[in-house]
């Protein structure tokens, strides 16, 4: 066990943590993640502070956790992938007492000769300085004594927490760094995050569209009871005139400013950054699209009627790791017939596909951008009649989909054209008689944004160039629908990542085939996995 176990966590470690050869060379640099905390900084309120914290090591049973895998957005700012950490950025710079200026301070895990060796080895403060290009860093266990008065800042700026961290016998973990971080700001026990951003839409909408934000409140209010028992918001939404309205909104941002702490404009800091990649990402998140277009083509060759779920997600992954990507950006999903119907059916455990349409929605994650690519495929190599009918619906909505992709057009455009086409297909099929009834096969939205995260951060207006989508419409026809049982059982989605440039929209996994015409082309030819066979146990 010790072995396999200081096997799994060399290969998974950052690659910048490991002091030996033939490692990948093409992670991110230095010099981008600076370049993002700069930006960050740019847009920061005067004289405030922010304050990230990396991802929670996540328990899998007993004495065994999770591969780990840091917070995007720490690894965004940082490069930094290990965990028990906090990084400190200043909107201004801050002095010391030898007059050595600085903006920003990360705490890592400390070198730890003993655990080294069964976990791999660790950056330390020297490797952050050298390796991540900071210039002050000190280890985890220092935070606590850190002599910068957090409540002198006109804004600290954090992400409300999760409670999914534990306390370990480590006195400078996540849940020490944490516990220090609330100490230091006098974080109230009763912090609510929801109410926060709440009121910040109320301040920052003028009383002449208030009644219309009035009411998209009241559906929070409706649905979370700790929201409904504040007064302010209670009684902001059930004024039933502008005038208590704006007393409301007053005293709606006394309340804001009467504290310094804030999980809101750091959240839309980062949402705004991310949104758009830039050449350095693109990079990597074509990669990352690249090996998991591979994935599917190789499926598509290896494909018979006697395979089963579990032995198709298997085909995919491998090709992920032939290819040196670190993890799935998601749980794989690989649906049969009518679990295909199954949004996100991950449980994979069906023996054999036979002669069912296998829909087949996976992402390679590649140093830390993912994919997001789905193809449907028939599992005996040739579309029936009723399958192909169905899936050249969903295939004209995509490219209405992509057509709509373009710089400017509301985020939900792709979404619009898409649903116009199935709408129609259905009803043309008799599969439906009103417009209406559409939403019952096509339940889903059809786009959202990519990169560092399978469903990224982003601001959802109108769409930017250099802006990565997804365009995935899809039909479901659960058996039991009411609807010609010649329909049942048939799911098909198609999904594709889409780069919006200034020239239109490009996708950058067109080369994972997406016609019927092509699928069954390409599941005509010869695979490696042909003549591959295992002992029967």
């Amino acid at each position: 066990m010790s072995r396999l176990f200081l096997l799994i966590s060399i290969l998974f470690i950052s690659p910048i943590t490991i002091f030996a050869q033939d490692i990948p060379t093409d992670f991110l640099s230095a010099d981008f993640h600076k370049s993002r905390r700069d930006a960050v900084r740019k847009m920061m309120p005067e004289n405030s502070v922010a304050v990230l914290f990396a991802n929670a090591v996540r328990n899998r049973a007993n004495d065994v956790d999770y591969v780990y895998h840091q917070d995007p957005d720490f690894y965004y700012l940082t490069g930094y992938n290990e965990p028990n950490a906090v990084l400190l950025l200043f909107s201004e710079e801050q002095n010391t007492e030898s007059d050595k200026a600085y903006n920003e301070i990360i705490f890592v895990q400390e070198r730890d000769q003993k655990a080294e060796q069964w976990n791999g080895k660790r950056l330390g403060i020297e490797g952050a300085k050298s390796k991540l290009g900071f210039d002050v860093a000190y280890n985890g266990s220092e935070f606590y004594k850190l002599d910068i008065n957090l409540l002198s800042f006109n804004k600290i700026l954090f992400f409300d927490f999760e409670n999914d961290f534990r306390d370990t016998r480590d006195t400078a973990d996540l849940y020490d760094l944490i516990m220090n971080f609330k100490d230091k700001v006098d974080y109230p026990s009763d912090y609510n995050a929801e109410k926060q951003e709440l009121y910040t839409m109320i301040k920052s909408t003028d009383i002449a569209n208030s009644a219309n934000v009035a009411q998209r409140l009241g559906r929070y209010l409706k649905n979370d009871e700790r929201l409904k028992e504040d007064v302010l918001l209670t009684g902001y939404v059930n004024a039933n005139d502008d005038d208590l309205r704006k007393e409301f909104k007053g005293k709606i941002e006394l309340e804001l400013d009467a504290s310094n702490l804030n999980s809101v404009i750091i959240s839309e800091i980062m949402r705004t950054l991310r949104e758009t990649k830039t050449e350095e990402e693109m990079v990597l998140l074509k990669k990352a699209v690249e090996i998991s277009c591979v994935g599917q083509i190789e499926v598509m060759k290896a494909m018979h009627p006697n395979m089963s779920e579990t032995e198709i997600q298997g085909v995919h992954e491998y090709v992920y790791k032939k290819y040196g990507a670190e993890y799935e950006g998601y749980p794989s999903i690989v649906g049969g017939g009518n679990n295909g119907c199954i949004l996100h059916y991950i449980e994979n455990n069906k023996t054999k596909v036979g002669d069912d349409l296998v829909l087949m929605d996976l992402g390679a994650e590649y140093h830390g951008y993912t994919a997001d690519v789905t193809r449907t495929i028939p599992a005996n190599g040739k579309f029936s009649p009723e399958q192909k009918q169905i899936y050249d619906i969903v295939y004209k909505a995509q490219e209405a989909g992509i057509k709509a992709s373009v710089i400017g057009a509301p985020f939900q455009a792709p979404g619009k054209a898409a649903s116009a086409i199935v709408t129609q297909g259905l009803m043309g099929l008799g599969i439906i008689s009103k417009a209406e009834e559409a939403r019952t096969y096509f339940p889903h939205g059809t786009s959202h944004y990519l990169g560092l995260d399978v469903h990224d951060k982003g601001t959802y207006g109108p769409f930017k160039a250099n802006t990565v989508v997804t365009v995935e419409p899809g039909i479901y026809i659960p058996e039991g629908s009411d609807c010609d049982k010649k329909w049942w059982g048939i799911a098909v989605r198609i999904e594709d990542d889409i780069l919006i440039t200034e020239k239109g929209p490009v996708n950058l996994s067109a080369m994972a085939p997406r016609t019927t015409q092509a699928i069954e082309a390409m599941m005509k030819k010869t695979s490696p996995l042909d003549n591959f066979e295992l002992p029967k146990l």
